[in-house]
């Protein structure tokens, strides 16, 4: 587990949410505001089952519970937008990462993991920790990193 990679994988996102300027998504797609929200809540989870690692609980991750709109909704609300958002992402992407430093061997437990993110990202098995969260920082994260972009490339009409 590479937790510098992943500091610098939020660092990217983070720039790119504090430059803004994002457009509406396409039809069906999530909204700038919805991909930090999940990408937060998301964060709860990884850190919850990092904790778990470490203290040697079993632990199961599943990532379907976050990309519920009216979740990401009700997040997006309570948080104010996009600004407070972007505070809660590093909040919650800072305790991740510290967590993920204190992994050591510890990133070889495997733990039962599910995600799900469109065509990009699918798996249903057990993986060490550390290759789950390598997986969040090389597709996951920049995954939601290239949304973003598109959103201020090309924006939609309403």
């Amino acid at each position: 587990m590479d937790a510098a990679a992943l500091r610098r994988a939020y660092e990217s996102v983070l720039a790119e949410v504090d430059t803004g300027g994002f457009g509406p998504p396409p039809d069906g797609e999530l909204s700038a505001e919805q991909i930090v929200a999940h990408l937060a809540a998301n964060d709860e989870l990884m850190s919850e089952a990092t904790e778990a690692v470490l203290a040697g609980s079993p632990f199961a991750y599943y990532d379907l519970e976050t990309i519920h709109r009216p979740q990401l909704d009700a997040l997006v609300s309570e948080c104010g937008g996009l600004d407070g958002l972007a505070a809660l992402l590093r909040a919650t992407s800072q305790k991740l990462c510290v967590l993920a430093d204190r992994l050591g061997p510890a990133a070889e437990t495997p733990v039962d993991t599910v995600l799900r993110e469109g065509f990009d990202l699918d798996v249903d098995e057990s993986l060490p920790w550390g290759r789950a969260l390598d997986l969040h920082t090389r597709v996951h994260l920049p995954m939601h990193l290239a949304q973003l972009r598109a959103l201020r490339r090309q924006p939609h009409l309403a």
